[in-house]
C-alpha cells in the first residue's frame, strides 16, 4: 500500500471514533504543553534577568568584600575587607581600560524635608558616578572632589525624591534635607531615568562617600567598588589588572585567599544562564513522565483497536495485504494520533506561555526547539508505543482473524 492510502486509512479509522480519539491524545497533547510551557517560561525569565543584569551596561565591574567562596567561617566582619583607600589607590594606579571608578557606601534612612518624611535610599558615592551609572543632572551640580575631601553636609536628589519631599517639578536647590536627623544642603537634583535594572536611581539621595562613611554610617569600610572599562572587551583584561594590585594591596600571599570579589555583568549573566538551564532541564524531565503516561494510553487503546478489527485485518489478508502493510497501517495511525497531540499540545502550551508571560511581564519566547520538540517528541513515542500493537496486529493469521467474533 502506498504511505498516502495508509494515511487516509489512519485519518478515517481515526475519526470514525472521534471522542476516543481526543481522549487518547490528552496525555500526549498536556505532556507535549507542560513541556512548551517551562522551557518557554524558563527562556522568558532568563532573557527578563539578563535584560536587567545588562542595563546596568555590559562593560561594569563590581568589586565586593568577602572571599568569592561563601565559606561556614565567612562572617560579618568578611564584609569590611574593601576601604576606601582602596577605591584610591586604583584611582591612582591608572589601570589602562578603565573609564571611571567610584566607591559606595548606603543604607535606608529617614529622610524629612518640606514637611513630608520618607524612607529613601541613601547612597554614599564620588564624583564619577554619575558617569558609571549613566545619571543626569536637571537642576544645580553633582557632589565635586571637594565635597568629598571636607565630608561636606551636601546631597543630590533621585527625580522621585524631589517629588516625594518638594512635589512635582520642584528644584529645591539650596534648600536643607534631614537625613537621619542630620541636616543636608541640597545642591542638585537628577533627571528622571527610570527603572536600571533591579534598582530605581530616581528613588535614591546622592551624598559624598566621606561623609557617608564618616557623619551618617559611622564605618570605616566602602560596601563596594563599582568600576566601568572603556569596552565590554576590555573588561577581562581590566578584572585582572584590579585583582592584581588588591591582593597586592592587601597583602595577599595567595589568588585564592582574596578577601575580595570581582565581578562583571557578564560573570553574573553566565552563572544566570547555567542555573535556569539545569532548573528548565530539571522541571522539563519531571513533565516528560506524562509524555509516558500518554504513550502508554495510546498504547492501550491501539491494542483495543487492534481486537477490534481482528475480522478487518483478516480480510486484508485474504485479498493479499502483506504483513508489513498491515503493521505500516497501525504504526501509522499511532503516530498520526500522536503527532496530531504533539501539534495540539504545542498550541496549548504556547497560549498558555504567552498569557502567563504578560501577566507576569517577562518576554514570550518560543523558540525552534519547541517546534521540533513538539513533533519530534511525539512522533517517537507514537512509534515507540504503536510498534507493539502493530506487530501483533501483523502476526494475525488470516483464517483466525476471520473467525474472530
Amino acid at each position: 500500500m502506498k504511505i498516502s492510502e495508509l494515511l487516509i486509512t489512519a485519518f478515517t479509522s481515526l475519526r470514525s471514533n472521534i471522542l476516543r480519539t481526543l481522549l487518547t491524545m490528552l496525555g500526549i497533547i498536556i505532556g507535549i504543553a507542560s513541556v512548551i510551557l517551562i522551557i518557554s517560561l524558563g527562556q522568558g525569565a532568563t532573557a527578563s534577568i539578563t535584560n536587567e543584569i545588562s542595563s546596568f551596561g555590559a562593560n561594569l565591574i563590581s568589586i565586593m568584600p568577602g572571599a568569592e567562596e561563601f565559606g561556614p567561617a565567612r562572617g560579618a566582619a568578611a564584609m569590611t575587607t574593601l576601604k576606601y583607600s582602596d577605591a584610591k589607590a586604583l584611582t591612582k594606579a591608572d589601570i589602562p581600560g578603565i573609564a571611571a571608578i567610584s566607591a559606595q557606601a548606603g543604607t535606608r534612612a529617614q529622610a524629612i524635608a518640606n514637611g513630608e518624611n520618607i524612607n529613601a535610599q541613601i547612597n554614599g558615592v564620588e564624583p564619577s558616578y554619575p558617569e558609571i551609572q549613566s545619571l543626569d543632572i536637571r537642576a544645580g551640580a553633582f557632589i565635586d572632589e571637594s565635597n568629598v575631601e571636607s565630608l561636606a553636609p551636601v546631597a543630590v536628589l533621585g527625580a522621585d525624591a524631589v517629588k516625594d519631599l518638594f512635589g512635582i517639578g520642584s528644584t529645591p536647590i539650596g534648600k536643607s534635607v534631614k537625613i537621619n536627623g542630620k541636616p543636608f544642603r541640597i545642591i542638585g537634583v537628577l533627571k528622571a531615568k527610570g527603572l536600571s535594572g533591579f534598582i530605581n536611581p530616581d528613588e535614591g539621595i546622592y551624598i559624598p562617600i566621606t561623609t557617608a562613611m564618616k557623619t551618617l554610617l559611622g564605618q570605616d569600610h566602602v560596601d563596594n567598588i563599582v568600576i566601568t572599562a572603556v569596552s565590554a572587551e576590555a573588561v577581562p583584561d581590566v578584572m585582572d589588572s584590579v585583582k592584581a594590585l588588591l591582593i597586592d594591596l592587601h597583602r595577599i600571599k595567595r589568588p585564592a585567599d582574596a578577601d575580595f570579589t570581582v565581578r562583571s555583568a557578564q560573570d553574573a549573566i553566565s552563572t544566570l544562564g547555567t542555573v535556569t538551564g539545569v532548573l528548565t532541564a530539571l522541571l522539563t524531565a519531571v513533565a516528560a513522565i506524562s509524555l509516558v503516561v500518554g504513550g502508554i494510553g495510546i498504547m492501550n487503546i491501539m491494542l483495543v483497536t487492534v481486537t477490534e478489527r481482528t475480522r478487518e485485518i483478516g480480510l486484508l489478508k485474504a485479498i493479499g495485504a502483506k504483513r508489513k502493510d498491515i503493521m505500516a497501517q497501525f504504526l501509522i495511525e499511532a503516530v498520526v494520533l500522536t503527532v496530531s497531540g504533539g501539534l495540539l499540545g504545542m498550541a496549548l502550551g504556547s497560549l498558555l506561555a504567552y498569557v502567563i508571560s504578560s501577566a507576569i511581564h517577562i518576554p514570550f519566547v518560543i523558540g525552534a526547539t519547541a517546534i521540533v520538540l513538539s513533533v519530534g517528541v511525539s512522533s517517537v513515542v507514537g512509534i515507540l508505543f504503536g510498534l507493539y500493537p502493530a506487530r501483533k496486529a501483523a502476526r494475525l493469521s488470516p483464517i483466525d482473524a476471520l473467525r474472530f467474533e
